[in-house]
C-alpha cells in the first residue's frame, strides 16, 4: 500500500469529524450565501493555491488586493521547484511569507483554510474539490472541472450536500463586455438566435516520444498522478505534456481550452444538455511524434429547439479563420455577434457591423498561462460569494454543463461515433462504448464517497 493512499485514508477521518457541523447546515437548507452572512461579510479569507504552473499568474492580483481581505496561508505543489518559484512571485505582491506544501492533503488538513484555488492538473480538479468540501472549504477549480462526466455529476452533488460555493474558472463570465453582449443577445437583438460557432486555434509545436524516465529531481509522482492509476514516469509528462499523453491525466483541447468557448457559446445559446453530438477529428500535424489525441476537431452539438453549437478546434495550426485566436460567433434570425476577451462586434443580417464594445482587459489570449483582469474579476467574484456578498457569475452546475460539451466531443472523437444524449442530462443513449467512458477507474484508495 502507497503511502499517499495511507494519508488520503487518514485525511477523510479527519476531514469527516471537521465537517460534521457544516454537513448538518446545508442538510437544513442554509444557501452559499447565507453561510456568507454567517462566516462574517467582512471577514478575511485564509486561502491556499494548488497546483503552481502556468496559471499562477492569475491569482497575484486577486490575492494582494486590499478590498480582497486575504491571507495566503498555502502555496502548494508536488514540485519543490514550482514552490519555491511561487513564492519568490508573490513576495513582489504581498508583504508576507505562505507556508510552502507538496501536499494538498495537508493543506486541507488545516481548519484555519476558509477556500482553496484549485489550478491542479484535470485530473485532479474534481478529486481536489470534492475532497476540500469534506474538509469544509470553499473551493475555485479552474477548468475543466472535471475528467469525465461523471465527475461534474458528483462536483454538483458534492457541492449541493456540503453546501459551500463552488466556482468554475471559466473567467469570461466575468467579463463586463461578454455580460453585456450575453444580455442583448437574450432580449433578441440579433432575434431568435439558432447556431454558435466556437473556436481555437494555435500552432503547437512538436511533442516529444514519451519515454521511460526516472521523474525529475524532488517531483512527488505518486502524488501527481493522485487519483489517476498508477503508471511509469515517462519525462516531459508533469510541465504540460500531460495534456497530451493519453487521458489518464488531461482531457485533450475541448478540456484544455473548448471549455471556455463552448461556454460563452451555451451562455448566449440558453442550452443545457444536447441531443445528439457528432464529431470529425484527427491528428494530422507529426503523425510520429507523441501527442496521443486528436489535434484538430469539428464538433457538431444539436439541442432541441433546432439550436447547434459548433466547435471548430485547430491546436496545431494557427491559421486565423474567424479572428484571433480564439472566441464564438453567435448567429441569429435578424444578425450576428462576435464575442471574445478583446469585447464583441455585433452586425444586422447584412454583415454589416452596427455596434462595437472592445474590452480594456489584457486577459490571455492562446499564450499558455497567463491570467488578467477578467480572471481578476472572476476570482474576487469567488471571495465576495464566500461572503455572501455577491452572486457567483459561475456556480458548478452551469460549469459542470458546459465541461460536459467537452467531454462528449472526447467520447466521440474516441469511439468514432455519432452520440445521441438525453436531453434532460446529458446522458448517453445509444452507444455502449461511450456509456464505458463516463466514468473513470481511480486508483484504490482514491474513490468519491458519495454519488452523484
Amino acid at each position: 500500500m502507497n503511502k499517499s493512499n495511507d494519508s488520503r485514508r487518514d485525511f477523510i477521518k479527519k476531514s469527516a469529524l471537521a465537517t460534521m457541523g457544516i454537513s448538518s447546515l446545508g442538510a437544513v437548507g442554509f444557501s452559499a450565501k447565507s453561510y456568507g452572512n454567517i462566516i462574517g461579510a467582512n471577514d478575511r479569507i485564509n486561502l491556499a493555491i494548488a497546483g503552481l504552473g502556468r496559471r499562477l499568474g492569475a491569482y497575484y492580483e486577486p490575492v494582494k488586493l486590499k478590498s480582497s481581505n486575504i491571507n495566503l496561508m498555502y502555496l502548494c505543489d508536488v514540485m519543490p521547484s514550482q514552490r519555491e518559484r511561487a513564492a519568490i512571485n508573490f513576495a513582489k505582491h504581498i508583504d508576507y511569507k505562505p507556508k510552502l506544501e507538496n501536499s494538498i492533503l495537508k493543506v486541507l488538513e488545516d481548519k484555519e483554510v476558509d477556500a482553496l484555488i484549485n489550478a491542479t492538473p484535470d485530473h485532479w480538479h474534481a478529486p481536489g474539490t470534492w475532497l476540500a468540501l469534506e474538509a469544509g472549504k470553499n473551493v475555485y477549480v479552474e477548468k475543466p472541472c472535471s475528467h469525465n462526466p461523471y465527475e461534474g455529476e458528483l462536483l454538483v452533488a458534492y457541492q449541493k450536500h456540503y453546501n459551500k460555493v463552488v466556482q468554475m474558472g471559466n473567467q469570461q463570465r466575468s467579463s463586463p463586455e461578454s455580460i453585456q453582449i450575453i444580455k442583448e443577445i437574450h432580449e433578441g437583438v440579433i432575434g431568435n438566435v439558432y447556431k454558435a460557432t466556437a473556436f481555437y486555434n494555435s500552432a503547437r509545436g512538436e511533442v516529444p516520444n514519451q519515454k521511460k524516465a526516472t521523474p525529475p529531481n524532488g517531483l512527488d509522482w505518486d502524488l501527481f498522478q493522485g487519483p489517476a492509476p498508477r503508471r511509469e514516469y515517462t519525462e516531459e509528462t508533469w510541465n504540460y505534456n500531460w495534456h497530451w499523453y493519453g487521458w489518464d491525466h488531461g482531457t485533450a483541447e475541448a478540456g484544455n481550452n473548448g471549455t471556455h468557448e463552448i461556454d460563452v457559446a451555451r451562455w448566449a445559446l440558453q442550452v443545457d444538455f444536447p441531443e445528439k453530438v457528432s464529431v470529425d477529428s484527427g491528428k494530422y500535424h507529426w503523425p510520429n511524434d507523441g501527442w496521443t489525441m486528436y489535434d484538430t476537431m469539428d464538433a457538431v452539438f444539436k439541442f432541441s429547439g433546432n439550436r447547434t453549437i459548433q466547435w471548430d478546434c485547430k491546436s496545431r495550426n494557427g491559421h486565423n479563420t474567424y479572428g484571433p485566436g480564439r472566441g464564438t460567433i453567435v448567429y441569429g434570425t435578424d444578425g450576428s455577434a462576435y464575442i471574445d476577451r478583446g469585447g464583441y462586434k455585433l452586425f444586422d443580417r447584412n454583415g454589416k457591423v452596427v455596434k462595437t464594445s472592445e474590452s480594456t482587459s489584457n486577459e490571455a489570449g492562446t499564450a499558455l498561462g497567463g491570467g488578467g483582469d477578467m480572471s481578476t474579476l472572476h476570482v474576487v467574484n469567488f471571495f465576495e460569494a464566500i461572503r455572501g456578498k455577491a452572486e457567483q457569475k459561475s456556480p458548478i452546475d452551469e460549469g459542470a454543463k458546459s465541461v460536459l460539451l467537452c467531454h462528449l466531443a472526447n467520447i466521440a472523437s474516441r469511439t468514432g461515433e455519432v452520440l445521441t444524449c438525453d436531453s434532460s442530462n446529458g446522458h448517453i443513449t445509444n452507444s455502449k462504448k461511450g456509456k464505458a467512458l463516463w466514468k473513470r477507474e481511480y486508483e484504490k484508495g482514491w474513490e468519491p464517497k458519495l454519488k452523484a
